[in-house]
């Protein structure tokens, strides 16, 4: 479980590599293949300093055996993951590269509090990777993206003309989920505090 910081998760073939999502607190990661006892489809690496909780895979089983709250809350997760990467997919097959650049900042400047500039939270390689583009790709998209008001300076992105912008991204919640745009981080806070709410109203309470 990823308690602090933010870790890339990345899948290798051929000498290639790609990132498949990036995560942030809190959030768990690999636990589909706990829960089968297989072997890891990803592979994780911090890219700030970051606290990580390391569990026993035995002991997770043995704890869905036995603790049904636990594995309500497993299930959730699981179920969370699944449709995180079915928006990701739809994200990736239905949006063009400057639409889904376009996507990623909007979301990103709601989560940095509405301000006109941002700064993203990873490199750009991370970034061009994450939303399926090479570094060119990339940088070729923020150029498209000057006449919808993004000015870029480094790590930093002005947003100009936020109203254009939110025009060419056409955000959905069926891909974007209920925040605006970008399921591309997966947001497992936002899960966490569904989960709890669901939880509560159900009368138990899992820590």
């Amino acid at each position: 479980m990823l308690i602090d910081g933010q870790a890339e998760l990345q899948g290798t073939w051929n000498d290639k590599e790609t990132t498949l999502a990036v995560l942030r607190p809190v959030s768990t990661f690999i636990l589909a293949a706990v829960v089968l006892d297989a072997d890891a489809l990803m592979t994780a690496r911090t890219i700030e300093r970051s606290d990580i909780l390391m569990l026993s895979a035995e002991a997770v089983r043995r704890a869905m055996q036995d603790d049904v709250a636990f594995s309500l809350a497993a299930a959730q997760e699981l179920a969370g993951c699944y449709r995180g990467l079915v928006r990701t997919v739809k994200n990736q097959k239905l949006r063009g590269g400057a639409e889904r650049l376009a996507n990623y900042l909007v979301a990103e400047q709601a989560r940095q509090g509405g301000v006109q500039t941002l700064v993203l939270p990873h490199e750009k390689r991370v970034l061009a990777s994450l939303l399926g583009m090479t570094p060119e790709n990339l940088s070729r998209a923020f150029a498209s993206l000057a006449d919808y008001g993004v000015l870029v300076s480094g790590p930093e992105v002005s947003i100009t003309r936020p109203v254009v912008l939110n025009r060419l991204a056409k955000p959905d919640p069926l891909i974007d989920g209920g925040t605006p745009a970008g399921a591309l981080m997966i947001g497992a806070a936002e899960r966490e505090q569904q989960a709890s709410a669901r939880r509560r109203a159900q009368g138990y309470a899992y820590n």
